[in-house]
């Protein structure tokens, strides 16, 4: 029996490949930051090179910004017509 994706499927479809970036950029990100806090114990003023705080408040706010980036254009999916999409692939 064939079953049709639901607007629901196809917004989480989206949703999850945007999480999957997102995941993997904060991981990086993370990461570089560790690698780099020799050069950014420099650069901070009143805050240590690897403050738990920051560190969290960044993360959220950035990845707070890629969700909404991803849902646009996941909400756009939803409302497109099937045989619309197919005909121009």
């Amino acid at each position: 029996m064939r079953r049709c994706a639901t607007r629901r499927d196809v917004l989480v479809m989206v949703l999850g490949q945007g999480l999957t970036l997102i995941g993997l950029g904060l991981v990086a990100s993370f990461a570089a930051s560790l690698a780099l806090t020799r050069f950014l114990s420099s650069l901070l003023y009143d805050v240590r090179p690897w403050d738990p705080v920051t560190s969290s408040a960044v993360a959220a706010v950035l990845a707070a910004v890629a969700l909404a980036a991803s849902y646009l254009p996941a909400r756009r999916a939803t409302r497109v017509d099937p045989m619309v999409a197919l005909r121009f692939e």
